[in-house]
């Protein structure tokens, strides 16, 4: 009997030994790491509004096209608002699809006018944004919709699919003539209005001359514009958005 004790004293003994330098144990497998860490490592360093949005997929813009320059003019009060509504954020935010469009259109520019570049004045615009917009605006609601669109809609901005835009002279170092300043509320403005305007001496053959080499290589890349902004330029279609993309809140 006293042996038999002996014995198994020994087996626990050696099985305690072996527990201390791992052999025989059981490995509990590695956690993985949240995808929300991984999330909040890639967006250290930038602001609050930024890291939401590369979380959400879109792209900074400057960081895939080469050349291009943006200046958003809703991080100024030089706006049609005359308030800064993004705050710390000073760059452009796309959807990767309409960002390779975007690029694409740069690329066809800058091979017919070397010297010329885009300059970027607005790209997503959250729906938290579309409505400081909405209600800061001193019209009436029944003809607000004639300026910005109603938040409880949405806009093509409020997808990340719709850039408004202009052509930089690079040598000159401002942007070309197109006629009237972005966000300007008036026919001289208007695409659908410039025969019109023109016969009437309100913006000249040159200005429009202009706004064509834009719409040329929008157009090309897959974007359409709208008759109201020689500036705005929609990827999809309301339709096609709401479908592909999630409303950037």
């Amino acid at each position: 009997m006293k042996n038999i004790l002996y014995f198994l004293a020994l087996s626990v003994l050696s099985m305690a030994c072996a527990s201390d330098k791992g052999d025989g144990k059981v490995m509990e497998p590695e956690a993985e790491t949240p995808k929300d860490s991984l999330q909040v490592s890639e967006t250290v360093g930038l602001t609050e509004l930024e890291g939401m949005l590369i979380n959400q997929g879109l792209v900074n813009i400057e960081e895939v096209i080469p050349g291009l320059k943006v200046e958003l003019m809703y991080s100024t009060t030089d706006n049609f608002f005359e308030q800064d509504v993004y705050g710390d954020l000073t760059h452009a935010y796309l959807q990767p699809e309409v960002t390779d469009r975007l690029k694409k259109a740069q690329e066809m520019l800058q091979s017919e006018y070397p010297n010329l570049t885009f300059l970027v004045y607005d790209g997503v615009r959250p729906l938290s944004v579309q409505q400081i917009l909405w209600d800061n605006l001193d019209k009436p609601d029944s003809i607000k919709p004639l300026y910005v669109a109603d938040p409880s809609v949405g806009s093509l901005h409020n997808f990340g699919v719709a850039v408004d835009l202009t052509i930089f002279d690079i040598e000159a170092g401002r942007p070309i003539d197109m006629g009237t300043a972005y966000d300007f509320f008036g026919y001289e403005a208007y695409p659908d209005r410039e025969l019109e305007m023109m016969a009437e001496g309100k913006i000249t053959r040159a200005q429009v001359a202009n706004r064509e080499i834009l719409r040329k290589v929008m157009k090309a890349s897959g974007f359409t514009g709208i008759g109201s902004e020689w500036w705005h330029f929609n990827a999809f279609s309301r339709k096609e958005a709401g479908e592909k993309f999630e409303i950037v809140k």
